[in-house]
């Protein structure tokens, strides 16, 4: 169990900005010509940001801070004396237009939110949390599996745009970075008032000891203001934009210029689309390495006797990044298309069913609701392309663009784990031709272009559709080569959608 003072750093994230920090942060606004008439910081602990902006923004008439742990704010205020005002009070239940009407602005919303996710919390039962809603706007199975949990700072900042939205001013504030693209995308996406903005990087360990990345975030908002463009800096001393990200054909894009110069290539897959691995969460019972004497073990260090039938050679995301084939794991695929009845494995494989069975709370125990009312020990991301025999694939995980050739092994298909994404190929020259398309130059700028290197997943299925691969062999010069395979192969069948059964 966590102590006091931890549970409060996580409950209330509470990572008090460094004084030489916020001093920095507001250096850096006034030399981007942000001249507040009132300051507020929403969130203003023990009162260094509110300090650093009585110091560099003398003209505006008032400074405001809100603060909900009654010792932060006896604090401040002995620190701030009657340079500003801090008031005790619940970011997510005060009136928030009231305070902003009296003054007439324009208005810099400044400082450092919490940077902990809505499930942490909930996980402690907290109530420092915004009343619930899909705020985000998920549907169906993205709003059920994980999607829908968000950074509590993702959800103050949409406040605060919405605080500014029929005034002018700016927000500046410390997020993860990965929170300022979500603002900027939810932004953009509703033709928010907003102006060109800006991402500094900073080094969170240096001055938090959180392992994340960070950054400055500014955002212009006044009515009128219709950019879809941000600068990203490299430092908080950087005086020119190492790069631009922007919002173009509906989605977030890394790298505008590279993105710009191979726009063309942006269109529907007609014949390939990228696929998913297998999932099935258990790895434990689920995955089995292969001994030098044949013998399977599972992830529990049971020695496995099993029927070749539905057990088939293995590759995870490391193989994959590394280019490395490998024999030595395989995967029970209880299916060859989702939702298809379970229950004749036990009339062709009984060994395999028995094993199953014996290890069947483990796989009943599978948290995600898209198990729920299928057969019993279903997988997913099965189907006539999980068994092509030749697969051009990529790792979800890793940053740089390793695409690997996987033919069969033993004369079986391998299967692939579902953080890997891959395209199903039926001849090893067909194969071949699609790695050329993969690894070429104007697929690769295009795919690093829409790329955010610190996400969890750098990689999706979603970005790999958006490139055409008819397109990319046009800018090669090998169309001729592409319509000669595609006619040999129907377009791919439509994506089956999965819908969660109901409670």
């Amino acid at each position: 169990m966590a102590g006091k003072k931890e549970r409060n750093v996580w409950q209330f994230g509470d990572f008090q900005t460094p004084l030489g920090l916020a001093c920095a942060v507001c250096a850096v606004l006034t030399r981007r010509g942000i001249s507040p008439g009132a300051v507020v910081e929403p969130t203003c602990g023990q009162g260094a940001f509110l300090e650093a902006a009585v110091a560099h923004f003398p003209a505006a008439r008032h400074v405001l801070g809100l603060e909900i742990n009654a010792a932060y704010v006896k604090e401040a205020r002995m620190r701030l004396g009657r340079a500003a005002r801090v008031d005790q009070g619940d970011f997510f239940t005060l009136d928030w237009d009231a305070v902003l009407s009296g003054d007439p602005g324009p208005w810099l919303v400044l400082g450092n939110p919490s940077w902990v996710t809505n499930a942490e919390l909930g996980l402690l039962q907290s109530v420092n949390l915004p009343s619930k809603s899909n705020f985000q706007g998920h549907k169906g199975l993205d709003a059920l599996t994980g999607k829908a949990n968000f950074d509590i700072s993702e959800w103050m900042l949409l406040k605060q745009l919405e605080w500014l939205r029929g005034r002018s001013g700016w927000i500046a504030m410390l997020v993860k970075t990965s929170v300022a693209r979500k603002l900027l995308r939810q932004a953009w996406r509703r033709g928010d008032p907003v102006g060109r903005a800006a991402i500094y990087k900073i080094d969170a360990m240096q001055h938090f000891g959180a392992a994340v990345e960070a950054c400055l975030f500014v955002l212009p908002v006044a009515v009128g203001d219709d950019s879809q463009d941000c600068d990203v800096f490299a430092s908080l001393e950087a005086s020119a934009p190492e790069s631009t990200i922007g919002f173009h054909d509906q989605f977030l894009v890394s790298n505008v210029d590279s993105y710009l110069r191979h726009r063309d290539l942006i269109a529907t897959n007609m014949h390939y689309v990228w696929r998913s691995g297998v999932k099935h969460d258990c790895s434990k019972v689920m995955e089995l390495s292969k001994g030098v004497d044949g013998l399977l073990t599972n992830g529990l260090g049971e020695c496995v006797d099993l029927e070749t039938g539905i057990v088939f050679p293995l590759l995870k995301s490391s193989d994959v990044a590394k280019g490395r084939s490998r024999a030595d794991r395989v995967m029970i695929v209880t299916q060859k298309e989702i939702g298809e009845d379970t229950a004749t494995l036990a009339g062709t494989v009984p060994k395999t069913w028995r094993y199953l069975m014996d290890h069947g709370d483990r796989l009943d125990a599978r948290g995600s609701v898209i198990y729920r009312g299928k057969p019993r020990f279903s997988v997913f991301g099965v189907g006539a392309y999980t068994f092509a025999p030749w697969k051009v694939a990529i790792s979800g995980f890793y940053k740089s663009f390793n695409f690997m050739k996987v033919g069969p092994i033993n004369g079986k298909p391998v299967m692939l784990d579902d953080t890997l994404y891959f395209l199903p190929c039926q001849h090893e020259s067909e194969a071949d031709f699609i790695m050329t398309l993969v690894r070429s130059q104007p697929f690769t700028e295009l795919l690093g272009a829409m790329v955010f290197n610190d996400e969890k997943r750098p990689i999706t299925a979603e970005l790999l559709k958006r490139v055409s691969l008819e397109r990319v062999a046009g800018k090669l010069g090998m169309s001729k080569a592409y319509d000669a395979i595609t006619r040999q192969h129907p377009p791919a069948p439509p994506r089956r959608r999965i819908t969660a059964a109901q409670p």
